[in-house]
């Protein structure tokens, strides 16, 4: 089955994630990644609004500082996300790998098909979210079982800075409004100003 992944942090840029496909170490990362069973690329992506906020918070090894989670909650907000079509493989190895796994176990996505939700294990992106359909096919993502229980922690410059190039990838805004945007997610600020953040984004 082909699904589309909807993606919100540091997966917006394309390239980096590539590296959970084809494998490799992300621009700005401490870890290289093995990459999924099946390495072909994905059949397309496109922008995607997930109905719902990012937040950043608990501490990558991979990093340096916070990473972002998916609040399915906040119903009266727009998270701006980047949905790629891969297959079921493909999303159970990245979804792996997300948790430091080696990738290469299915997943059973019967029940979050059927429900829209439903967590898999405990681990921080374990909880899977049937967030929309597009062109026939399924939308998922995976965050926090939990995202209120997760310790606030300011995103790295490097991660945030990869997620920056991903928003410009894929939504036309200006550069303020990504800076609105980012700076309206919490745990960016106050660690983040307004112009370090500008800075980021005209990178």
């Amino acid at each position: 089955m082909q699904l589309w992944y909807a993606s919100y942090g540091s997966n917006l840029s394309r390239d980096r994630f590539l590296c959970y496909l084809r494998g490799g170490r992300p621009e700005g990362a401490a870890r290289t990644y093995p990459g999924a069973r099946d390495r072909t690329l994905p059949v397309a992506d496109t922008p995607f609004l997930l109905p719902g906020s990012v937040f950043f918070g608990w501490h990558s090894p991979t990093w340096g500082g916070g990473i972002a989670f998916y609040d399915a909650d906040a119903t009266d907000q727009v998270a701006l996300g980047r949905a790629y079509l891969i297959n079921e493989s493909q999303f159970a190895d990245v979804a792996a790998q997300e948790m430091h796994r080696e990738p290469g176990q299915d997943l059973d996505l019967s029940t979050v098909l059927d429900e829209r939700q439903h967590s898999v294990g405990t681990g921080r992106y374990e909880a899977l979210h049937l967030v929309g359909e597009l062109q026939g096919h399924p939308v998922l993502t995976f965050t926090s079982p939990e995202p209120t229980e997760v310790p606030a922690s300011a995103p790295s410059e490097a991660y945030l800075a990869m997620i920056a190039r991903g928003l410009r990838e894929t939504h036309e805004h200006t550069d303020e409004e990504l800076v609105d945007y980012l700076l309206g997610c919490p745990g960016v600020a106050p660690e983040w100003s307004r112009g370090d953040i500008a800075d980021l984004v005209a990178a």
